[in-house]
Protein backbone atom coordinates (compact mmCIF):
# COMPACT_ATOMS: atom_id res chain seq x y z
CA UNK A 1 0.00 0.00 0.00
CA UNK A 2 2.48 2.18 0.87
CA UNK A 3 4.17 1.87 -2.45
CA UNK A 4 1.01 2.50 -4.28
CA UNK A 5 0.92 5.88 -2.39
CA UNK A 6 3.97 6.99 -3.26
CA UNK A 7 3.74 6.08 -6.71
CA UNK A 8 0.51 8.21 -6.78
CA UNK A 9 2.22 11.42 -5.21
CA UNK A 10 4.86 11.11 -7.46
CA UNK A 11 2.10 11.43 -10.39
CA UNK A 12 0.88 14.27 -9.19
CA UNK A 13 4.10 16.34 -8.87
CA UNK A 14 5.12 15.65 -12.43
CA UNK A 15 1.87 16.42 -13.68
CA UNK A 16 1.86 20.25 -12.20
CA UNK A 17 5.13 21.25 -13.24
CA UNK A 18 3.50 21.83 -17.04
CA UNK A 19 0.69 23.04 -15.70
CA UNK A 20 2.56 26.05 -14.19
CA UNK A 21 4.59 26.50 -17.06
CA UNK A 22 1.10 26.64 -19.28
CA UNK A 23 0.10 29.21 -17.08
CA UNK A 24 2.75 31.19 -17.13
CA UNK A 25 2.83 30.97 -20.86
CA UNK A 26 -0.72 32.19 -21.04
CA UNK A 27 -0.08 35.20 -18.82
CA UNK A 28 2.65 35.76 -21.78
CA UNK A 29 0.50 35.26 -24.53
CA UNK A 30 -2.08 37.61 -22.74
CA UNK A 31 0.36 40.05 -21.77
CA UNK A 32 1.46 40.34 -25.62
CA UNK A 33 -1.74 40.15 -26.96
CA UNK A 34 -2.47 43.41 -24.42
CA UNK A 35 0.43 45.18 -25.44
CA UNK A 36 -0.02 44.51 -29.40
CA UNK A 37 -3.89 45.69 -28.71
CA UNK A 38 -2.29 48.66 -26.96
CA UNK A 39 -0.02 49.47 -29.39
CA UNK A 40 -2.28 48.85 -32.23
CA UNK A 41 -4.85 51.40 -30.20
CA UNK A 42 -2.64 53.67 -29.92
CA UNK A 43 -1.42 53.79 -33.24
CA UNK A 44 -5.00 53.87 -34.59
CA UNK A 45 -5.56 56.97 -31.87
CA UNK A 46 -2.47 59.06 -33.10
CA UNK A 47 -2.80 58.35 -37.16
CA UNK A 48 -6.73 59.88 -36.01
CA UNK A 49 -5.31 62.64 -34.42
CA UNK A 50 -2.89 63.11 -37.64
CA UNK A 51 -5.25 62.86 -39.99
CA UNK A 52 -7.39 65.53 -37.54
CA UNK A 53 -4.91 67.62 -37.38
CA UNK A 54 -4.05 67.53 -41.51
CA UNK A 55 -7.78 67.97 -42.01
CA UNK A 56 -7.39 70.98 -40.05
CA UNK A 57 -4.25 72.46 -41.36
CA UNK A 58 -5.68 71.71 -45.20
CA UNK A 59 -9.02 73.97 -44.03
CA UNK A 60 -6.78 76.35 -42.30
CA UNK A 61 -4.62 76.99 -45.72
CA UNK A 62 -7.70 77.01 -47.88
CA UNK A 63 -9.17 79.84 -46.05
CA UNK A 64 -5.74 81.98 -46.13
CA UNK A 65 -5.88 81.36 -49.71
CA UNK A 66 -10.01 82.61 -49.91
CA UNK A 67 -8.83 85.60 -47.99
CA UNK A 68 -5.73 86.23 -49.88
CA UNK A 69 -7.81 86.21 -53.02
CA UNK A 70 -10.22 88.55 -51.23
CA UNK A 71 -7.46 90.68 -49.80
CA UNK A 72 -6.09 91.17 -53.65
CA UNK A 73 -9.79 91.78 -55.04
CA UNK A 74 -10.29 94.82 -52.54
CA UNK A 75 -6.90 96.27 -53.40
CA UNK A 76 -7.71 96.41 -57.19
CA UNK A 77 -11.31 98.01 -55.81
CA UNK A 78 -9.19 100.70 -53.25
CA UNK A 79 -7.38 101.34 -56.03
CA UNK A 80 -10.19 101.80 -58.46
CA UNK A 81 -12.03 104.27 -55.90
CA UNK A 82 -8.26 106.15 -55.34
CA UNK A 83 -8.37 106.89 -58.83
CA UNK A 84 -11.52 107.79 -59.17
CA UNK A 85 -11.78 110.16 -56.04
CA UNK A 86 -8.74 111.84 -58.06
CA UNK A 87 -10.48 111.82 -61.37
CA UNK A 88 -13.62 113.82 -58.95
CA UNK A 89 -10.96 115.97 -57.52
CA UNK A 90 -9.80 117.00 -60.75
CA UNK A 91 -13.16 117.90 -62.39
CA UNK A 92 -14.26 120.05 -59.64
CA UNK A 93 -11.10 122.04 -59.84
CA UNK A 94 -11.64 122.52 -63.17
CA UNK A 95 -14.73 123.17 -62.86
CA UNK A 96 -14.23 125.84 -59.79
CA UNK A 97 -11.46 126.89 -62.67
CA UNK A 98 -14.30 127.79 -64.70
CA UNK A 99 -16.61 129.39 -62.16
CA UNK A 100 -14.02 131.25 -61.11
CA UNK A 101 -13.34 132.75 -64.37
CA UNK A 102 -16.77 133.25 -65.58
CA UNK A 103 -16.85 135.12 -62.07
CA UNK A 104 -13.64 137.22 -62.63
CA UNK A 105 -15.07 138.47 -65.66
CA UNK A 106 -17.65 141.02 -63.61
CA UNK A 107 -14.96 141.47 -60.89
CA UNK A 108 -13.78 145.14 -62.94
CA UNK A 109 -17.40 146.06 -61.98
CA UNK A 110 -17.42 145.23 -58.28
CA UNK A 111 -13.78 146.84 -58.30
CA UNK A 112 -15.22 150.30 -59.76
CA UNK A 113 -18.48 150.03 -57.79
CA UNK A 114 -16.64 149.15 -54.53
CA UNK A 115 -14.29 151.99 -54.74
CA UNK A 116 -16.54 154.69 -55.53
CA UNK A 117 -18.99 153.64 -52.02
CA UNK A 118 -15.86 153.07 -49.70
CA UNK A 119 -13.57 156.66 -50.67
CA UNK A 120 -13.93 158.99 -47.55
CA UNK A 121 -14.56 162.59 -48.85
CA UNK A 122 -11.40 164.20 -49.47
CA UNK A 123 -9.65 161.14 -50.97
CA UNK A 124 -8.77 161.19 -54.32
CA UNK A 125 -7.69 158.31 -56.52
CA UNK A 126 -5.08 159.12 -59.34
CA UNK A 127 -4.06 155.96 -60.95
CA UNK A 128 -5.15 152.14 -60.07
CA UNK A 129 -3.23 148.83 -61.44
CA UNK A 130 -4.55 145.58 -61.26
CA UNK A 131 -2.43 142.58 -61.36
CA UNK A 132 -5.17 139.34 -61.40
CA UNK A 133 -6.40 139.95 -57.45
CA UNK A 134 -4.12 142.48 -56.35
CA UNK A 135 -5.13 145.93 -56.63
CA UNK A 136 -2.71 148.79 -56.42
CA UNK A 137 -4.17 151.98 -55.86
CA UNK A 138 -2.16 155.30 -55.94
CA UNK A 139 -4.14 158.69 -54.69
CA UNK A 140 -4.11 161.75 -52.96
CA UNK A 141 -5.93 162.54 -49.28
CA UNK A 142 -6.66 166.03 -47.77
CA UNK A 143 -4.86 163.75 -44.34
CA UNK A 144 -2.84 161.13 -43.18
CA UNK A 145 -6.57 160.26 -40.97
CA UNK A 146 -8.18 160.09 -44.67
CA UNK A 147 -5.95 157.31 -45.87
CA UNK A 148 -6.43 155.61 -42.23
CA UNK A 149 -10.39 155.77 -42.69
CA UNK A 150 -9.96 154.53 -46.34
CA UNK A 151 -7.62 151.58 -45.10
CA UNK A 152 -10.36 150.43 -42.90
CA UNK A 153 -13.06 151.00 -44.96
CA UNK A 154 -11.18 148.69 -47.44
CA UNK A 155 -10.71 145.67 -44.47
CA UNK A 156 -13.80 146.26 -42.51
CA UNK A 157 -16.99 147.35 -44.55
CA UNK A 158 -16.48 145.53 -48.23
CA UNK A 159 -16.40 141.73 -48.90
CA UNK A 160 -15.15 142.66 -52.35
CA UNK A 161 -11.61 143.76 -50.44
CA UNK A 162 -9.11 142.06 -47.96
CA UNK A 163 -5.89 142.73 -46.53
CA UNK A 164 -5.19 146.13 -47.19
CA UNK A 165 -1.69 147.35 -46.91
CA UNK A 166 -0.06 151.26 -47.05
CA UNK A 167 2.52 150.98 -49.14
CA UNK A 168 3.80 154.47 -49.03
CA UNK A 169 2.57 157.69 -47.73
CA UNK A 170 4.46 160.77 -48.70
CA UNK A 171 3.55 164.72 -47.81
CA UNK A 172 2.79 167.20 -50.81
CA UNK A 173 1.65 170.26 -52.13
CA UNK A 174 -1.43 170.93 -54.50
CA UNK A 175 -1.57 174.25 -55.59
CA UNK A 176 -5.46 175.43 -55.58
CA UNK A 177 -4.35 179.00 -57.15
CA UNK A 178 -1.12 180.82 -57.98
CA UNK A 179 -0.84 181.74 -54.26
CA UNK A 180 -2.93 179.54 -52.14
CA UNK A 181 -1.00 175.85 -51.81
CA UNK A 182 -2.54 173.03 -49.43
CA UNK A 183 -0.45 170.47 -48.04
CA UNK A 184 -1.90 166.39 -48.55
CA UNK A 185 -0.44 163.35 -48.56
CA UNK A 186 0.28 161.37 -51.43
CA UNK A 187 -0.44 157.23 -50.61
CA UNK A 188 0.27 153.93 -52.76
CA UNK A 189 -2.46 151.57 -51.23
CA UNK A 190 -2.30 147.65 -51.98
CA UNK A 191 -5.21 145.22 -51.53
CA UNK A 192 -6.70 142.12 -52.57
CA UNK A 193 -9.96 141.91 -54.73
CA UNK A 194 -12.18 139.21 -53.58
CA UNK A 195 -13.54 136.99 -55.67
CA UNK A 196 -17.19 136.42 -56.16
CA UNK A 197 -17.45 132.80 -54.69
CA UNK A 198 -15.66 134.04 -51.95
CA UNK A 199 -17.60 137.59 -51.52
CA UNK A 200 -20.90 135.08 -51.30
CA UNK A 201 -19.22 133.21 -48.04
CA UNK A 202 -17.81 136.24 -46.28
CA UNK A 203 -21.49 137.31 -45.16
CA UNK A 204 -22.45 133.54 -43.65
CA UNK A 205 -18.49 133.12 -42.57
CA UNK A 206 -18.57 136.36 -40.44
CA UNK A 207 -22.48 135.70 -38.92
CA UNK A 208 -21.00 132.04 -37.57
CA UNK A 209 -18.12 133.60 -36.09
CA UNK A 210 -18.74 134.12 -32.59
CA UNK A 211 -18.23 137.73 -31.24
CA UNK A 212 -15.66 138.03 -28.47
CA UNK A 213 -16.82 139.91 -25.65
Amino acid sequence: MRTGFAEVHAVILINLLPHREAARKLRQDIFNVSLGVSSLVGGLLAGIIFLWFQAQILGQQEKNQLLQKEIKRFDEQIKDIAGLEAEITALRARQQAVEDLQADRNLPVHLLTELVKQLPDGVYIASMRQDNQNVTLQGVAQSNERVSELLRNLGNKTPWFSKPELVEIVAGSVALTPREQRRVANFTIRVRLTRASEAAAAPALAASTPVKK
